[in-house]
């Protein structure tokens, strides 16, 4: 990385402090002693779909785990595997008991595309991301049987959105995790940030469909 980029980035943080620290000091006093989110999203590691950012929160708002196309892999316990995403999950659900989980999926995803190039089925030379994309291949699977004529361009938007519904199944194998939502103190959402509009979907039961959150600008 060049001289210019890394003093860009210090300069912002300068900002931030000036922000954060200088005007506003009681904040971080608080939350040095501990945080309190509401809410847990799991994003995508894009660098185009910050979720502090895309919804405007303060710092000590959001929990937030990141990863390759915005995944949960399923409940697995007592393996030798390291579990990333379930360990955060665990924290946020039950040390922080986070009130609300949100799978924020978006549009142009590289990891979704990975996975409808071959990726997941080993047919490339990824040591990591192979494995970890196939999570979503149930969303492959399921698009490609439902709208087997679709386009590329539209089976890849229905696959990132499959696959924020596959992670939402996903979340609901972890035991703990089910307990809450079944006894009405944790509830699960969905929403897809379309980047090439500007909206925000969300997932919505009833109709089985993303339904616009926050329409584009106008």
């Amino acid at each position: 990385m060049s001289a210019p980029d890394l003093g860009r980035f210090i300069a912002g943080f300068r900002r931030f402090q000036k922000s954060w620290f200088c005007r506003d000091h009681n904040l971080f006093e608080n939350l040095v002693e501990e945080q309190s989110p509401k809410a847990l999203v799991i994003a995508c590691s894009d660098s185009r779909v910050d979720p502090a950012l895309l919804l405007d929160c303060n710092p000590g708002d959001l929990f937030v785990v990141r990863n390759v196309a915005n995944l949960v892999p399923p409940y697995e316990a007592h393996t030798t595997t390291q579990h990333g995403v379930s360990a955060a999950l665990e924290f946020a659900v039950r040390s922080l008991k986070v009130e609300d989980i949100i799978i924020l999926g978006h549009a142009r995803c590289g990891g979704i595309k990975a996975l409808l190039s071959g990726a997941a089925g080993g047919r490339d030379d990824t040591e990591f991301l192979s494995r970890w994309v196939s999570i979503a291949a149930p969303a492959q699977e399921r698009v490609q049987e439902s709208c087997p004529h679709c386009s590329e361009q539209e089976l890849h938007r229905a696959c990132e959105q499959e696959s924020i519904l596959v992670s939402l199944e996903n979340l609901l194998t972890f035991p703990w995790l089910r307990e809450r939502v079944e006894q009405g103190e944790l509830s699960l959402h969905g929403w897809f940030f379309d980047l090439e509009k500007g909206e925000l979907l969300g997932w919505d039961a009833a109709t089985k469909t993303f339904q616009p959150m926050v329409r584009e600008c106008i």
